[in-house]
């Protein structure tokens, strides 16, 4: 095989899956948007979800910051040599990493050092069967760390909140497919994807859960009992109400894919892995002579084209600019208590990107910057340097904030900071340091990563780089940078709030459906 072309149609494979979102799952965010309605904070989302495709589309760029850890699945005809195209992969993965197409998004687990560019141990991941047909068959998915925080795993039988007991049948099943869309609520970046897997042991289960979304959105299950179970889950997962963000609305759902294998007597395991709205997932098939791509799969059918509609919406959102709220970093106090649950604002001035590791070195440290007023982003980039050295950002939407609930509300407090942005809300720690000290949760909407770098109108410098780019202090200018207030400074929470009226939905899907 010319390697040279393999690797080639590699780096193709994954610049096309990292910025354009394939058709099926294009057509699913078509009919969650028809199913809002206008002016709702879901429909909201929707339109700047849209718009952010489009964006993608044009700019060649990440759908989502986070590119996740690219997960590969390749089946080869018998002869081919694997480990020729392992080394292909690994040097197209570092390539797109060069080039802002992907983050470097590998860290060592002991020391916390990012390697750069993708690589490291068991990174990226392979996953390689033979087959006796005559071509190459490679499929790649990036799924960002937002979404595969909220995969979960139920040992059955279990007791469920809200659902009650779950045994070991298909009524089991059931719950607890139901319950992992309630606990999931908007911090995956809900409306999401679900792969289910049913049956295996701890490890072989989440395998076969993550297969699962190599499956068309548009298939239909040949086994009946699993066709009639996704059907039910997609009909009723999306009556609880979390919608678009966990903003509440409509849709909460946009796919179930399930499938089972064999256990032992003693574990039964219902596995599930949660994607997000940004469903990055691709496939060819590849001459294994030639290394050429003959074929592109999920891509059946029209393409839908938002570009469009995201003319009409922008023109739709000139018209609705006076009802949203204007805010210049440094904010006052002042300001902040004025702002209630369900405002929408507009950022201008500064504000100072900070993630796991910069929450975490403010705890102990001075901060690098003065951030009396000010606003921290949670956000990892995609970031790139020209040649005379100044800084670019290529995608930037916000990172799940609720791994910042232990450190969050005592660094408000210490450094002065008002206003918080990232997606999925935070605990009751940080809402308390918000009512005491005077400060916000902003909600931006996630995965919308090339909506928020176009807001950002230059990079004025960086602090503590040896986090690595994604975890580093980014100082960025923005003009119009758009969130929703979901926590205010009066003890309000839209997050808790959501999250009480879905388990209350969810205890009416309490009683045996399928025997």
């Amino acid at each position: 095989m010319n390697m040279e072309k393999f690797q080639e149609s590699m780096y193709q494979l994954i610049v096309e899956t990292s910025t354009n979102l394939p058709k099926d799952v294009r057509r699913a965010i078509k009919a969650a948007k028809l199913k809002e309605s206008e002016g709702t904070r879901s429909a909201m989302s929707l339109a700047t979800i849209t718009q952010n495709i489009t964006m993608a589309d044009e700019n060649i760029s990440p759908i989502c910051q986070d590119t996740g850890l690219p997960t590969f699945k390749i089946k080869t005809p018998v002869g081919v040599n694997q480990i020729q195209i392992k080394e292909a992969i690994k040097a197209a993965i570092a390539l797109a990493t060069k080039n802002g197409k992907l983050r470097p998004n590998s860290v060592d687990s002991l020391t916390g050092d990012n390697s750069g560019d993708n690589l490291g141990q068991g990174v990226p991941v392979m996953k390689f069967d033979q087959w006796e047909k005559d071509y190459i068959d490679v499929r790649l998915i990036l799924k960002g760390g937002g979404c595969e925080n909220k995969n979960i795993q139920y040992s059955l039988p279990c007791e469920l909140e809200g659902l009650g007991k779950a045994g070991r049948d298909l009524d089991g099943i059931r719950k607890c497919i139901m319950h992992s869309v309630y606990q999931a609520q908007g911090q995956g970046c809900s409306a999401g994807f679900i792969g289910v897997g049913i049956g295996g042991d701890r490890s072989s289960g989440y395998d076969l859960a993550k297969e699962q979304l190599f499956r068309s959105n548009d298939d239909v299950n040949p086994h009946e009992d699993l066709r009639k179970l996704e059907e039910y889950v997609m009909e009723n997962a999306n009556k609880l109400g979390i919608g678009t963000m966990g903003f509440g609305g409509e849709t909460t759902l946009l796919g179930c894919k399930i499938g089972v294998m064999d256990r032992i007597p003693a574990s039964f395991f219902v596995s599930v892995a949660y994607n997000c709205w940004a469903f990055r997932r691709l496939g060819i098939q590849v001459n294994p002579e030639t290394g050429e791509i003959s074929e592109w799969m999920y891509q059946e059918g029209d393409k839908i084209d938002f570009s469009q509609e995201a003319e009409l919406e922008t023109a739709a959102a000139v018209e609705t600019e006076s009802s949203e709220i204007i805010l210049q970093a440094p904010i006052t106090e002042e300001q902040i208590r004025k702002l209630k649950v369900g405002d929408v604002v507009k950022i201008y001035g500064m504000m100072y990107t900070g993630r796991d590791a910069i929450h975490k070195y403010l705890s102990d440290n001075d901060s690098p910057v003065d951030l009396n007023g000010q606003v921290i982003y949670h956000c990892g980039p995609v970031m790139l340097k020209d040649e005379e050295g100044k800084w670019h950002v290529k995608a930037a939407g916000p990172t799940t904030s609720i791994r910042e609930e232990p450190y969050q509300g005592d660094i408000m407090k210490r450094f002065g900071i008002r206003a918080v942005i990232g997606k999925g809300g935070m605990g009751p720690k940080t809402l308390a340091a918000l009512q005491e000290h005077g400060g916000v949760y902003l909600n931006a909407i996630g995965g919308a990563a090339q909506y928020y770098a176009d807001c950002i109108k230059s990079v004025e410098g960086v602090d503590l780089m040896q986090f690595g780019i994604p975890e580093a202090m980014w100082h960025l200018k923005v003009e119009g940078f758009k969130a929703v207030v979901t926590m205010d400074s009066h003890g309000n929470s839209l997050h808790k709030d959501v999250a009480m009226s879905s388990l209350e939905k969810l205890a009416q899907f309490k009683e045996t459906v399928f025997k």
